[in-house]
C-alpha cells in the first residue's frame, strides 16, 4: 500500500510518501514541502498547493491520501489556513478517486511512537528509525506528512483488512440464507406436490 501523508498549511504543507504494509516498517517514496509566499492572495496560495498536490499525485501514484484531521487551536487565523489546506488536500484526491483518510494529531503520535502525547521532535526521531533513514527529514512539517502516511499504511491497512473480512462474512451470511431459503421453498413445492397426487 502506497500512502501519501498531507500535513496541511498555507505557507508550509508537508508531503510524505510511504510504502508498506501493517505489521511491517514502511519505505520512503518520497518527501517534501510546498512552500507559498505569506504576502500572496490566499486564493491564489490555494492554487499553487492545489496544483502540486496534484502533481505528486500523478507522479508517485499512491493508494490513499492521509491528511491530518483540522483540529481548534487557540490562533483561529492559523486554523483556517490549515483547514483551507486540508480541503484542497481532500479534494484533489477526491478527483482521482482516492480514499482520504482523516487522522489527528493524537492518533499520529500514537501510532508512530506510543504516546498521542509525544513532541515533534520525537515525532521526527519515530518516523526517522521507522524509514531507516540517514537524515532526521526537515522541516517538521515533512516529518508529520510521513508520520501520516505511516500511520495509514499500518492502521488504515487494518482497518481495510477488517473491513474486508466483515464484508465478505456478510456475503457469505447473505448466501448461506439464500440457499436456505431456496432449499425451503423446493421442500414446499415437493410437499404440495405430493399432497397434489393424492
Amino acid at each position: 500500500m502506497r500512502v501519501l501523508g498531507v500535513d496541511p498549511g498555507l505557507t508550509r504543507c508537508g508531503l510524505g510518501v510511504v510504502e508498506g504494509t501493517p505489521g511491517k516498517p514502511p519505505a520512503l517514496v518520497a518527501v517534501g514541502v510546498i512552500r507559498t509566499p505569506a504576502d500572496l492572495d490566499v486564493s491564489k496560495r490555494l492554487v499553487l498547493i492545489e496544483e502540486e498536490l496534484d502533481e505528486w499525485i500523478a507522479r508517485h501514484q499512491p493508494d490513499a491520501v492521509a491528511v491530518e484531521r483540522v483540529f481548534a487551536q487557540h490562533n483561529v487565523r492559523t486554523v483556517m489556513g490549515t483547514a483551507q489546506a486540508s480541503g484542497v488536500a481532500m479534494v484533489v484526491a477526491a478527483r482521482r478517486g482516492l480514499p482520504v483518510a482523516l487522522h489527528t494529531p493524537s492518533e499520529v503520535k500514537a501510532a508512530v511512537t506510543g504516546s498521542g502525547r509525544a513532541d515533534k521532535e520525537q515525532v521526527t526521531t519515530m518516523v526517522t528509525r521507522i524509514l531507516k533513514l540517514s537524515e532526521r527529514p526537515t522541516p517538521a512539517d515533512a516529518a508529520d506528512a510521513l508520520a501520516l502516511a505511516i500511520c495509514q499504511v499500518w492502521r488504515g491497512g487494518v482497518a481495510n483488512k477488517l473491513q474486508q473480512a466483515a464484508s465478505s462474512r456478510a456475503n457469505v451470511e447473505a448466501l448461506a440464507q439464500a440457499q436456505s431459503r431456496l432449499q425451503v421453498a423446493r421442500l414446499r413445492a415437493a410437499v404440495a406436490a405430493q399432497q397434489g397426487k393424492r
